[in-house]
């Protein structure tokens, strides 16, 4: 760890400082205007973000986009004025007015940060400790889109190199997730990596004495980081140079990931206010943000005071940055012109554009073989991945059980690990037992650009990603989830292992997209519309989780409607449809079954395969009522999970053969017969309908 201050080239006038002490003015103001938010972090924070977009980050304000851009994370997300402010003042198109309209109704400027609401905003972050996992994951993803463009380059020299700064406060690196996510880092030798640690003792509860007592350094030291300590100046403010040198120390460590810790007061220098936990989550008062202009020179009875000096001092970065982009575009047309080929790809990757043909490579499955659809999926990727360059991924140590694995010869791994596959631009991810890292990793992952990105673990292990999860929804992001051992079919590891409540509860969060396909030919077209979904001409992005059986299912002849979300598998026969049963997943087979009992004892039935209830759901009325017509009263809809999700379909005459329980260990064939998972079962609540529907 190092202390040591070096020699600095970092120019630092009275102006810079005006402009820190404006940063901190604005963040009073916006607070009180509103009355609620949060004022101390922003506050304390304001020369570490000042320095960050004012003297090292490689970025263009006006281009806020742009692929060569370094990326900045604010894991802090309650401070988000310490980012609101900076792309105010640099001019990524905020004004002082969105900022007087923090925390309002259709502002740009809400409560935490957005994700495609506010310019410059690289991730959604608010809920603890996801900001961290996020920049692991762009830090991972700027390594693989190298290996995929610009794999020879010497370090450094690349167009594709590039720094992802974070800053993170205390209740970040509490939080479980930055430390898997975190261990992961280390352990994948990101250099491309800067942890900025507001080092501030403040929480909700007051000194952080009151929850921690580890040794934060030495914890990132043994994570295999860089570590550094910025020391404050004697007046307890944050030292503008010292960050500089450590920031700039950081981003030489080519081989590690860089954590910097700054121990700063919070609310400083606000006389009564700072080093208070009242200032972390309250407006100062109006008292107090008087006073506090007064200690820094500024007109008590102004409020958003800006100067034009500085404000013009600030903007200077719209230069800074088109000099940035210009210099960088030399080196890329440089690069465009020694690799033809890969610039095409580059082409073709960057406007989400899949490769021409790449569908061919679907494998179309065998009817009536069995097969599980989680080695259905595993068959698919390895065929995707042979045409398919930016996809990648893996499981968070269950590979093998998930089928996740597109590359057996080729692990992202770095340089010095002494496994024979590993590669530092390898396809396949070893995420390690971190199910809530991995699952935010892969949000900055896609949130980085120019790859596609999925991963796996057990259904019911998504509980401990669902967090993140449901951030990939808020922001449209198109990661894949692969979630295996679906239902209680998976036997003897028992009720721990066995997802009950899980598919309805995920298919609760708004935005995920739930696809449980019933056989081998179902998985193919669902990962073929997940990829095509991913594409710009779809608009916008959304999740998906593959929910797969660990069990062998039946295979049914492949049926393209399935892309649908919902579709008639078998027709009903010999008459008018008395009765429509909808399955998902292994159950469709039970409905099959019972299907054939039914149409035997002469009443004509159809079956429906919804392996999507969101994808059903986005299809015209008229293909909805032409699978579920709306005359047709009964109906019953079999799943082995809890039923929520079905009340719609069947409606008050309908019938649910569901679990409203947690299952049990045994094996999964006597499972589903003790728990009433059967085509008798299926077929007596289908007459039951019948007899409801016909009062």
């Amino acid at each position: 760890m190092s202390t040591k201050p070096t020699t600095t080239d970092l120019e630092w006038t009275a102006l810079d400082q005006r402009a820190v002490d404006t940063v901190r003015v604005l963040a009073m103001d916006s607070v009180q205007k509103v009355g609620n938010g949060h004022p101390g972090t922003a506050m304390s924070l304001a020369p570490a973000a000042y320095v960050l977009f004012q003297k090292l980050m490689r970025h263009d304000p006006a281009d806020a986009d742009w692929t060569g851009r370094d990326r900045f994370v604010l894991s802090a997300g309650h401070s988000s004025l310490t980012l609101y402010i900076q792309l105010y003042l640099a001019g990524y198109g905020l004004e002082l007015d969105d900022l007087k309209a923090f925390r309002t109704w259709g502002s740009k400027t809400p409560g935490h940060p957005e994700y495609g609401h506010t310019t410059g905003v690289e991730t959604t972050t608010g809920p603890l400790g996801q900001g961290v996992a996020n920049a692991v994951g762009m830090a991972m993803a700027a390594r693989y889109e190298r290996g995929l463009f610009d794999p020879d380059a010497a370090p450094g020299t690349s167009p594709f190199d590039h720094t992802v700064w974070c800053i993170a406060g205390d209740g970040c690196l509490q939080e479980g997730i930055s430390a898997e996510a975190s261990s992961l880092a280390g352990h994948q030798k990101l250099g491309n990596l800067v942890l900025l640690w507001d080092d501030n003792h403040i929480s909700i509860e007051g000194d952080t004495e009151t929850a921690v007592s580890e040794d934060t350094l030495q914890r990132y030291e043994a994570y295999g980081w860089h570590v550094q300590r910025v020391q404050q100046l004697e007046n307890g403010d944050l030292d503008p140079v010292g960050l500089y040198n450590a920031l700039k120390a950081a981003q030489a460590e080519t081989e590690r990931p860089s954590f910097i810790a700054a121990r700063s007061i919070i609310a400083w220098p606000a006389p009564h206010a700072q080093n208070t936990e009242a200032a972390h989550g309250s407006a100062l008062g109006d008292e107090e943000v008087a006073a506090t202009k007064r200690v820094m020179g500024f007109d008590p009875q102004k409020h958003f005071e800006v100067s034009d000096e500085v404000l013009g001092h600030t903007r200077g970065a719209l230069d800074r940055g088109r000099e940035a982009r210009g210099e960088w575009e030399k080196t890329f047309a440089a690069w465009r012109t020694a690799n033809p080929e890969r610039a095409a790809e580059f082409d073709r990757i960057r406007s989400g554009e899949l490769p021409e043909g790449w569908d061919d490579a679907l494998p179309e499955f065998e009817a009536g073989k069995s097969v599980a659809t989680r080695a259905a999926s595993g068959k698919v990727l390895q065929h995707l991945g042979a045409v398919v360059p930016e996809l990648w991924g893996g499981s968070a140590d269950l590979a093998g059980s998930n089928n996740t694995t597109i590359d057996k010869t080729s692990s992202f791994l770095p340089a010095g690990n002494p496994l024979p596959e590993a590669d530092p631009y390898g396809r396949t991810i070893h995420f390690g037992i971190r199910e809530h890292a991995m699952a935010a990793v892969m949000n900055g992952i896609a949130l980085h650009g120019n790859t596609r990105i999925y991963g796996g673990t057990f259904l019911v292990f998504s509980d401990y990603m669902r967090n993140a999860v449901r951030l990939s929804a808020l922001m449209h992001l198109p990661v894949t989830y692969v979630w295996t051992h679906d239902s209680i079919g998976l036997g003897e590891d028992g009720p721990t292992h066995q997802p009950v409540e899980h598919l309805a509860s995920l298919r609760a969060i708004p935005g995920l997209n739930i696809v449980r396909p019933a056989d081998a030919n179902e998985t193919a077209i669902a990962w073929r519309e997940i990829l095509q979904r991913y594409t710009k001409e779809f608009g916008k992005g959304a999740p998906h989780g593959l929910a797969l059986t660990r069990q062998g299912v039946p295979t049914y002849e492949c049926n393209e409607d399935a892309a649908k979300g919902g579709y008639v598998l078998f027709e009903e026969e010999g008459g008018d449809a008395q009765v429509v049963l909808i399955g998902t997943g292994s159950e469709v087979q039970l409905a099959v079954a019972a299907r054939e009992q039914l149409q035997a004892a002469g009443v004509p039935t159809r079956v429906v395969s919804m392996p999507s209830v969101e994808w059903f759901e986005e299809q015209d009325q008229g293909y909805r009522d032409s699978v579920l017509p709306p005359s047709l009263k009964a109906r019953v809809a079999v799943e082995a999970g809890i039923g929520l999700t079905w009340h719609r379909y069947v409606g008050d005459a309908g019938r649910i053969v569901s679990l409203e329980h947690f299952g049990a260990s045994a094996d999964g064939k006597v499972l589903f017969r003790e728990f009433g998972f059967t085509a008798e079962a299926v077929a007596a609540a289908a007459r039951e309908s019948i007899e409801a529907a016909a009062r």
